[in-house]
């Protein structure tokens, strides 16, 4: 809990307080993209009412594989420097730890994209221009999304595609990690299921050329996740010739200062412009 709070502070640091007649946006709260053992799967959807981009930004709430729900007026403060981009963010709750484990948290995140996108119109988005992007754990999972839901997926829009990723600090190859001994398999119970299928749910060990455009984002004295997550599959990508990029934050653990902070805002921002953005808008 206190790595998803730490990374969500990093949009907060960014976009400041938020006053009453600075809204700029309409919110669709906890729509249900899903049940499990009797309980509703949810999103929001944080929609611009200015110069929105049609695009649909797919956040990960998660922190070690926790996920929880906020006030949508108090949670809209970490994502404001993309709406006033005009970006619709929707902001994915999947079925938490420690109930559950991460082959089941990777099946509700898949079941938020292909809803997200067979509902894009309703948002005002295009569903072939969805971007997903998170923070440690959540970066994992938007890293789960932009290497194996392409391989999938279909070119002619009938299918759900990542059009480009980011993430930071992001775990890329859960095979050291579940293993029973290591300290984090307990420390994480999202972490504990079968160490024979840890492959599976390793972005690492998915890359394709049909991979989405990715961003990563890493500190180098990183010693939760270490930077050789970010460097291998960087790598990786480059392997197949797929468009990526890689930021390293200088002395920064699990989490940035101001100066860090800043740098990945910017890269963040800049990458879905890049690579989301119809120019004609």
């Amino acid at each position: 809990m206190r790595l998803m709070n730490l990374a969500l502070a990093v949009l907060m640091i960014a976009s400041g307080p938020l006053a009453a007649q600075d809204v700029n946006y309409s919110v669709d709260a906890d729509v249900v993209y899903g049940h499990k053992d009797g309980m509703a799967l949810t999103y929001d959807v944080f929609k611009p009412t200015e110069n929105a981009k049609g695009v649909g930004l797919m956040f990960m709430v998660s922190g070690g594989w926790v996920s929880r729900w906020a006030e949508p007026t108090q949670a809209v403060r970490l994502f404001q420097p993309l709406i006033d981009r005009g970006y619709t963010v929707i902001t994915v709750r999947h079925g938490s730890s420690p109930r559950y484990v991460i082959p089941e948290i990777a099946v509700d995140v898949r079941s938020a994209l292909r809803h997200v996108h067979d509902h894009a119109k309703e948002f005002g988005i295009d569903p072939t221009r969805i971007g997903v992007f998170g923070f440690s754990a959540g970066g994992h999972l938007a890293l789960l999304l932009g290497t194996q839901t392409n391989d999938r997926g279909s070119n002619d829009g009938s299918a759900p595609r990542v059009a480009a990723v980011v993430a930071v600090f992001p775990p890329t190859d859960l095979e050291p990690y579940v293993e029973p001994g290591n300290p984090l398999r307990e420390r994480f119970p999202a972490l504990q299921f079968d160490p024979e299928e840890a492959s599976k749910y390793s972005p690492l060990m998915h890359v394709t050329s049909d991979d989405a455009p990715t961003l990563l984002v890493h500190g180098d004295q990183d010693q939760l996740v270490p930077i050789w997550h970010s460097e291998k599959i960087s790598k990786a990508l480059a392997d197949v010739n797929v468009d990526h990029r890689m930021i390293t934050i200088e002395g920064a653990a699990h989490g940035f200062d101001a100066e860090g902070n800043r740098r990945m805002i910017e890269g963040l921002l800049a990458w879905f412009d890049e690579h989301l953005v119809d120019p004609k808008k």
